[in-house]
């Protein structure tokens, strides 16, 4: 399928540390709490939050993968930002300590000792999985 021009929108990804993104784009695929949610051109505006997982957008047909880490997306007037509390792009991530994190986070989950933040461990298992998936690696439980 071919985009026509002039069928893109904005797209910025900023965490507290840096912009990470800022460009046009022809689509957005974030990780929300009620499942995937796409956006495209002329999307209604709409205001969301975000829960650790792989983001993905297009641009000039190419489809890039990264992982986020909770935060919001607002999207109004073909301009969508997304301020997330942490943003990967694939090529940045570390494979064996993503791996790593998850097997400790599962280890503590898995452990039903006394005084486990599991809140806590569940959340570093979610980071670590969405770095796993947005390299493609899906770690068995």
């Amino acid at each position: 399928m071919t985009l026509t021009l002039g069928r893109t929108f904005r797209l910025e990804i900023v965490t507290p540390e840096r912009t990470v993104f800022d460009d046009s784009v022809e689509m957005v695929i974030a990780p929300t709490y009620q499942g995937y949610m796409g956006v495209a051109h002329n999307h209604t505006p709409i205001l969301t939050v975000l829960t650790s997982g792989v983001l993905r957008f297009r641009q000039e047909g190419e489809e890039t993968r990264m992982a986020v880490s909770g935060g919001f997306m607002d999207v109004r007037m073909n301009r969508a930002v997304v301020l997330a509390e942490a943003a990967e792009f694939a090529d940045e991530i570390d494979v064996s300590r993503a791996m790593s994190a998850y097997r400790r986070a599962l280890a503590r989950l898995l452990s039903r000792r006394e005084g486990v933040d599991y809140r806590r461990a569940q959340a570093a298992m979610d980071r670590a999985l969405a770095r796993l998936k947005a390299v493609g690696i899906s770690p068995r439980k």
